[in-house]
């Protein structure tokens, strides 16, 4: 039976089943690292924001340099392969920076470097992942499979999260990022598993492929307009989560576990979004993806003005729901939107849109914070995040594209979720409510 009339439960789909182990195992180690390496960094003799800000941006700025060569090898070969390779670099590098802290010899040189490897083990890693899911799920089930990998991985970042704070206070952020590398190894494990076949041979070149998916990609408005607005907010967001939120909680919430309790908060959120992602049919998915983007902007401001541990959280919380919403929707507008020989070129450019201001973002904080205060710069990010957010409402696909019934079940789902022309949701189940 053809992949498009198989109608069988996710959870039966073998290949399905592996894809989300693995990301889960990964991600679970991911959270330990997010806290980890912020608070191994200040730790270090010397310690200061524009260190921070360093280590940071040489993890960040791979993942743009090297993203467009990992969609182009993406479309030309085994997609699980690669992701295996990748898992096998990350472990490699988190495991160099654990042994670096554990060993008590954390050069900031050699800790540049080995970010630059986790870096680049991302850069070739996202593109193919993205264009992995339409090989192993029907197109009816896109939206459900998305948003139960995202709920999978978010509980497992959730996870993380809650015990990082622990582990780093108690046994110190070495063990935490030795926990990172070992997961990276055991989702190798299960993505050379996967077995998805090699692509069919190319003629042209990488060149040519490149010109190929960027004529994808900027043919359809909606999508280079939003990875424009995501130009803007993943630099606010980075320069929040990576430098910003840590240093505020340092000076007055209380140090990384303040901080592990705020992101943990935000990655509860992103369970609940996700899930909700997940069952419901929405007519108008950018639209609705577009304005989940906005309650990124609170936490941020609330950090800015002081607000305490519990009220940053819960804005986190309803941060996570919303952004979850625009990741399931996002993704699976453009599984089927684009064509699947072309998919992981096309989430390359939009990697890259996404990211180019990222390493930015990540060197500017530091420095600008010690310059006009954190408190400062953390209401300009949420200032930019509402900016970038409502230009992206002006474009008319943003608005206008419809989600194609063809690859709905018929007879399954809630009621959609309606957006109008001034850019409201007509119902307040789900996407724009204030709830990458």
């Amino acid at each position: 039976m053809s992949a498009a009339l198989d109608r069988s439960p996710l959870w039966r789909n073998r290949k399905f089943a592996l894809l989300a182990s693995a990301r889960v195992v990964s991600v679970l180690g991911n959270g330990f690292a997010r806290v980890a390496l912020a608070f191994a960094v200040l730790a270090l003799p010397g310690a200061s924001p524009g260190r921070l800000s360093l280590v940071l941006a040489c993890q960040a700025v791979p993942q743009l340099a090297f993203i467009l060569v990992g969609g182009v090898i993406a479309d030309r070969m085994s997609r699980s392969r690669l992701m295996t390779t990748a898992d096998a670099m990350g472990a490699v590098a988190y495991g160099g920076l654990a042994a670096l802290v554990l060993a008590g010899h954390g050069s900031l040189p050699l800790m540049c470097l080995l970010a630059v490897a986790a870096g680049s083990a991302t850069a070739l890693f996202a593109p193919a992942m993205d264009g992995v899911v339409p090989l192993v799920v029907p197109a009816w089930q896109l939206q459900q499979a998305n948003g139960m990998l995202r709920v999978g991985t978010n509980v497992a970042l959730l996870l993380g999260l809650a015990l990082s704070g622990v582990t780093v206070a108690w046994l110190g952020a070495g063990w935490a990022l030795g926990l990172n590398a070992l997961s990276f190894v055991l989702s190798a494990l299960l993505t050379s598993l996967l077995g998805v076949g090699e692509r069919p041979r190319k003629k042209s070149s990488g060149w040519a492929d490149l010109r190929e998916g960027w004529r994808e990609f900027s043919s359809r408005q909606w999508l280079w307009v939003v990875v424009a607005q995501y130009t803007v907010v993943v630099a606010a967001l980075n320069a929040n989560l990576g430098v910003l939120g840590p240093l505020a909680s340092e000076h007055r919430l209380g140090g990384a576990r303040a901080w592990s309790v705020i992101v943990a908060a935000q990655a509860l959120g992103a369970v609940a979004g996700a899930g909700l992602a997940a069952r419901v049919r929405v007519e108008r998915p950018i639209l609705v993806a577009v304005l989940a983007t906005l309650p990124a902007a609170v936490p941020i401001a609330l950090l800015g003005a002081g607000a305490p541990v519990w009220a940053v959280a819960t804005a986190m919380f309803a941060s996570g729901v919303s952004s979850d919403i625009f990741a399931v929707l996002w993704s699976t507008t453009i599984q089927r939107e684009v064509p699947e020989e072309a998919l992981s070129r096309v989430s390359s450019y939009d990697w890259f849109g996404s990211l180019a201001f990222a390493p930015l973002g990540l060197l500017a904080a530091g420095p600008a914070a010690d310059a006009w205060g954190i408190d400062q710069m953390l209401f300009t990010c949420a200032a930019l995040i509402v900016v970038a957010t409502v230009a992206a409402l002006l474009a008319p696909q943003v608005r206008a594209l419809r989600t194609p019934g063809h690859t709905e079940r018929p007879s399954e789902g809630p009621s959609v979720i309606r957006g109008s022309e001034d850019a409201r949701p007509a119902s307040g189940e789900g996407a724009g409510q204030p709830g990458q």
